[in-house]
Order: C-alpha cells, then structure tokens, then sequence
C-alpha cells in the first residue's frame, strides 16, 4: 500500500470536510480500515479450511460451509470500506474542477479580473450539492451493508456447533467454526462502528441543511439593513444639501445706520 499516496488523499478530503466530516474520517480509518487490515483478516484466514465437519462425505464439507457462508465477512467489509470511502474523493475532484476553471479564467481575462469563486473550497452551489449528496450515498452504502451482513448470516452471532443437512451429506452433520467467539466481537465491533459512521452522516447533513437555512434567512435581512441605511444616508445628505442652498438664496439685508444730529 502506498501510504504517501494515502496520506495526501486523507489531508485532500479533511481539508474539505466539517467537523463531523473529519470526526467520521477519524473513525473509517482508525477503526475500520486499520482493524480490517491488521486484524480481521488474519482471525478469518482460510476460513473454508478452518471449516470442520463430522463426515467423510465427499463434497458434504464445501455444501455446508457455502450453505451457512455464502460470502466472506472479510471480503463484504472489503466492499463496504471501498464503496463508503469512494464518494469523499468527488468533493476533492469538484474543488479540482472549480481551481482549474478560476485559473484558465485569469489567464484569458488577465489576474485583475473578476473571480469566478471567492473561495473554490467553499461549500457553495453546485459543491454544496456535491457534498450533501456524498453524505446520502454514504448512509445508504453503510445502512444496506448492515442489512446484509444480518440477513445473510441471519444475525451477527457466531454459534459453537452448526447443524448441517444439506446434500450430499448422509445425514444431519455437526459442525464446527474456528474461533467463532472472536469472530463475533470482531462483527459486532464492525456493526457498532457502521452505526456511528452513519449518525454521524445524518448529524452532519442537518448541520449543513441548517447553517444554510439560517444564512438564506438572515442574508434578505441584512440587505434589507443596508438599503434602509443607504437610504436613511441619502436623506440626510439631501437635507443637508437643501439646507444649504437655503442659506445661500436668502438676501442679506444690512444692518440699518442710525445718524445722531448734534444740535
């Protein structure tokens, strides 16, 4: 694994991303991903192999394993962590997309020129979209994983001793999971850490929902403030301005001279 590779694209969608954004990154990598990589795969191993049944029955091994396993919870993880993590990375692509549009715009119309965006990683417009729709795929990908992941295996229990009566098997067969009390903390610990990600995504999207529902209200309110002062401005100017002209038209009158006669 490239981890140069791993550690710009992390800093690439924290730089973009909320607190609950970058809480839920926290969370996927740490405690997901390196736990999938350090530890879960190698407590599952060649589960098939650790497999056993008490039967000789040619084939009646692989029936019952497919039968009770019929995906891997190493490799559906592996699923969920690619298609959970893959939209974080179009919020990056579109703030690309925004830079490269801001800079051939200065190049044809000069650096002095109007900016298309006053921040390109601003959540605004068509990234705010970009971004919210991202937190939904991620929800609806974490919430269907862990549907499936409790109806395929019809819960998220581990049992000491599986019945088995599946064809070719003679009779009703016993068997037998490795280490299938670790295995079930491992799947709960998956499960629990999904959950989070997922309140998370939601507490996030009503904190973006919100904050943009409050700056459209307050936003008519503040131009409305600033015409009322722009015009409140004008009227004193104007007044002055009357007043003024007022003081220059009126005649000045002199003064009248009295003459005293000395007799």
């Amino acid at each position: 694994m490239n981890w140069a590779f791993l550690q710009g694209l992390l800093s690439g969608v924290n730089k973009y991303s909320t607190a609950f954004g970058r809480v839920w990154l926290s969370i996927v990598f740490l405690f997901r991903v390196m736990v999938f990589v350090v530890a879960a795969e190698k407590v599952w191993g060649d589960e098939q192999k650790d497999f056993k049944c008490n039967t000789a029955q040619p084939g009646c091994h692989n029936v019952c394993y497919d039968h009770f396993f019929p995906v891997s919870h190493v490799r559906l993880w592996a699923l969920q962590l690619i298609f959970v993590t893959c939209p974080s990375l179009l919020v990056v692509m579109h703030v690309a997309y925004r830079e490269d549009r801001e800079k051939k715009h200065r190049l044809k119309y000069g650096e002095n020129c109007r900016r298309l965006y006053q921040n390109t990683g601003k959540k605004r417009g068509g990234l705010w979209w970009t971004y919210v729709l991202t937190l939904v795929f991620k929800i609806g990908v974490d919430a269907t994983f862990v549907y499936l992941l409790y109806h395929i295996y019809e819960g998220y229990d581990f049992p000491l001793l599986i019945k088995c009566q599946q064809k070719p098997c003679p009779n009703t067969v016993d068997c037998f999971i490795a280490r299938p009390t670790e295995k079930r903390i491992f799947t709960l610990f998956m499960v629990v850490t999904s959950l989070a990600c997922i309140l998370l995504s939601i507490f996030e999207i009503l904190y973006l929902v919100g904050k943009r529902c409050r700056e459209c209200v307050t936003s008519p309110n503040h131009s409305r403030q600033v015409v009322t002062n722009t015009m409140s401005s004008g009227s004193n100017l104007m007044e002055s301005n009357t007043l003024k002209l007022t003081s220059e038209n009126t005649p000045k009158t002199p003064a009248p001279s009295y003459s005293v006669a000395i007799s």
